[in-house]
């Protein structure tokens, strides 16, 4: 017997994750194209200055936001912040916007921040120096800034050495330095110090260059953002459409293909799944974020080559509204997508759609029968969730006393790792930092700096959590991500234990990672599966089970 079950668990290990997937794409997935996508600009606002005007027809904007979902107040901005034509912000005034957030194969029910860049490589130069002279006046920052210091008017003159350090890091055109200490500057309300600092940092950074330079261009729409908003009211955006939905779910497949990140969470998440419904004959997956529904195509498959035969699976997708937009319609589009697919395998298939948000879900939501084993899914989900720094409320840890009153045989998480939920400003801006350089630069090694899709990808699937980051503060910041060691005390305090990973995922992950550079690496601690840059751990995976005696 037991033999059987190892038979029939290394079976379908195996068919878990080597599907030649052009065989199920037609079912599932719409169909990839190269996009001549031109970024649409803002025809909103009004300038009585011809050259703002025409500069403003070109570029979007950086601004105050309307938002749906966790945002419903209207805040005005003093300062927005535009592209040049090589790809560096400059600021603006006085617009308005309303954006929202999407990530590779999921979009979330939040409205947070966004980007827009232009295509033009005409040379405006001289026209950003009258809008800037238009805007800032002739004087200089710098000189103004002086000024102050000279007059007491700023209490937090920095020391002689931290200036030097300051002009050392500008000399030398050391990006990540500059915009440490930029960000130090708006921690501490030195508005004078900022302004001039970000000043800076315009001509340094761009959305086509280097991997810190990219980076840099959004994170200094966080801190623009953040500096032109004061208090609670901290919820910034770019005046940027969205991309139509067939165009914004081709840019979150790219980031799927050209980084192994959704796919290590997916596959390590769908190997425990497998392991623990082995020998099950109706098997109910629970997945509180189901996105495109692009997870369960392997898992179907490898189902259907088990020994014996396959179970009968019925799939709950939980969603919200944003996501139904990247799909071009409604959770029907994921159930029948799946039921092509399980058909085309001869998987006995049900699919329940749960058309809301994982704060509303509720236990009728579910729609659990007798009898089914149950798996629950957390992939790139719960950091969404607010939890009790946010709210008394704590959906968070809510959701998972939920889940653990089911019992379910299997629970998985996968996560960024990444400290940013209750951290205060300044540390939370230098670890996005960190996070995100790595990121991109992982990003860098595949797409070509002037790939225009590369520009997309990273445009409307990450600069918006990042800005979000660093320029939101509590209910209208949602990106608040938690190093696994966090989760592990709230997944035990919920009444659950470690689910030990199967051998086989690893090696399989492994194999996967062959087909991307050599500075991806892989590592197993602790019974979690960890995915990295370099010598940067970007996402956690693990799996959970109720502890013995506890229901």
């Amino acid at each position: 017997m037991q033999a059987s079950k190892q038979h029939r668990s290394s079976g379908m290990s195996k068919r878990l994750h080597y599907q030649p997937m052009q065989e199920v794409e037609a079912y599932c997935l719409p169909p990839f194209r190269v996009l001549d996508h031109q970024p649409p600009y803002n025809e909103s606002s009004q300038s009585t200055h011809s050259t703002a005007q025409s500069f403003r027809e070109r570029y979007c904007t950086l601004e105050s936001s309307s938002a749906n979902g966790s945002y419903n107040t209207l805040y005005n901005s003093p300062s927005t912040v535009s592209f040049s034509p090589n790809g560096s912000p400059v600021s603006q005034h006085d617009q308005d916007s309303h954006y929202q957030y999407h990530s590779p194969d999921q979009t979330y029910g939040s409205s947070i921040s966004g980007s827009c860049i232009t295509d033009d490589a005409t040379d405006f130069k001289y026209k950003l120096k009258e809008l800037e002279t238009a805007m800032l006046g002739d004087s200089n920052i710098f000189d103004n800034y002086c000024s102050s210091l000279q007059n007491g008017a700023s209490n937090t003159r920095p020391e002689v050495d931290s200036w030097g350090q300051i002009m050392d890091s500008i000399s030398k055109k050391d990006l990540n330095q500059v915009l440490i200490f930029c960000a130090k500057a708006v921690a501490d309300n030195d508005l004078l110090m900022a302004q001039w600092m970000m000043d800076e940092l315009r001509q340094m950074v761009s959305v086509s260059g280097e991997p810190i330079q990219r980076l840099g261009a959004y994170m200094l729409e966080g801190l623009v953002a953040r500096r032109a908003s004061s208090g609670s009211s901290i919820c910034k955006a770019l005046r940027c459409k969205e991309p139509a939905s067939s165009e914004l779910l081709s840019y979150m497949h790219i980031l799927y293909e050209v980084c192994p990140y959704f796919k290590f969470g997916y596959m390590s998440a769908n190997g425990a799944i497998a392991e623990a419904m082995k020998d099950e004959n109706r098997v109910h997956i629970i997945d509180f974020q189901i996105g495109q529904g692009s997870q369960w195509l392997t898992l179907i498959q490898a189902f259907a080559a088990r020994p014996g035969g396959p179970p009968h699976i019925r799939i709950t997708g939980i969603d919200d509204s944003m996501s139904a937009y990247a799909r071009g319609g409604g959770l029907s589009i994921v159930g029948k997508r799946l039921s092509k697919l399980a058909e085309m395998f001869k998987v006995p298939f049900e699919f329940h759609a749960a058309a809301i948000s994982g704060c509303d879900v509720q236990l009728e939501n579910l729609g659990v029968k007798p009898g089914e084993a149950l798996a629950m899914n957390f992939a790139f989900m719960l950091h969404h969730m607010p939890d009790e720094s946010v709210s008394t409320q704590n959906h968070r840890d809510r959701l998972l006393r939920l889940v653990k009153s089911l019992s379910p045989k299997v629970v998985t998480l996968v996560e960024q790792e990444s400290n940013t939920n209750t951290a205060a400003f300044f540390p939370r801006f230098v670890e996005t930092l960190n996070y995100y350089t790595a990121m991109f630069e992982s990003i860098d090694v595949t797409l070509p700096r002037d790939h225009k899709e590369r520009i997309n990808v990273e445009q409307h699937c990450l600069a918006r959590e990042i800005v979000n980051i660093i320029a939101c503060e509590g209910v209208e910041r949602v990106e608040r991500h938690e190093l696994l060691g966090k989760w592990r005390s709230r997944f035990a305090m919920a009444g659950f234990t470690p689910y030990p990973l199967s051998s086989l995922v690893n090696a399989t992950i492994k194999t996967l990672l062959k087909n991307y550079s050599d500075n991806y690496r892989l590592e197993e601690r602790d019974g979690a599966l960890y995915l990295g840059w370099k010598n940067r751990d970007l996402v956690a995976s693990c799996a959970w089970k109720c502890k013995p005696g506890t229901n």
